[in-house]
């Protein structure tokens, strides 16, 4: 029977057999991928490449929402500088409304001024500007400029007894600080 054997497997010119062959094979790829050699390596380039990924993600999806915010800043506060100019413009009304008196030839220009006045009103209050609301509130530095201080009664001590020039407010934020008499 040992005949047998050595006739099915004839042995190699070296003096090895095929069959340690590839047992040596195996031998050579075990040092290869061995466990704490090259798998390790592989598995942290993988979790720095994971890692650097997120990192990534998360800056471009911050980049994003930080340009979408500025881009919604942009459209609501863009016209701000134009509203800031017509500011003098809405005073200057005002303070021509306030000097014309009651005279018989007068009344007709004053109505088309008062006119004229309401219309740029509705138009600035349209694009987002109101008009501060002073008179008796309490001093507020967030909103008010003082001009001055008077001595008042008890009832309006710390309060805004006459207001120099209106403060507005540009979609809920301060345009302009209204110039105020405190009362002391």
């Amino acid at each position: 029977m040992n005949e047998e054997m050595n006739k099915e497997t004839p042995a190699d010119p070296q003096g090895e057999s095929p069959v340690n062959e590839p047992q040596e094979k195996k031998k050579g790829r075990k040092g290869v991928f061995r466990k704490g050699n090259g798998e390790e390596a592989w598995q942290e380039k993988l979790q720095e490449a994971n890692d650097k990924y997120l990192r990534l993600f998360a800056e471009f999806d911050n980049y994003r929402k930080r340009t979408q915010r500025e881009k919604a800043e942009m459209s609501a506060y863009g016209s701000e500088a134009v509203i800031h100019a017509l500011l003098p413009v809405m005073d200057d009304f005002e303070r021509a409304m306030q000097s014309m008196t009651p005279a018989a030839g007068l009344d007709a220009v004053r109505e088309g001024v008062t006119l004229i006045y309401g219309k740029l009103s509705s138009v600035l209050e349209q694009k987002g500007l109101t008009v501060m609301q002073t008179k008796g509130a309490r001093f507020d530095t967030d909103f008010h400029e003082a001009i001055t201080s008077i001595e008042a009664g008890d009832d309006m001590k710390g309060k805004v007894v006459d207001e120099v020039q209106k403060g507005y407010l540009f979609n809920g934020r301060v345009l302009r600080f209204a110039k105020v008499v405190v009362g002391i």
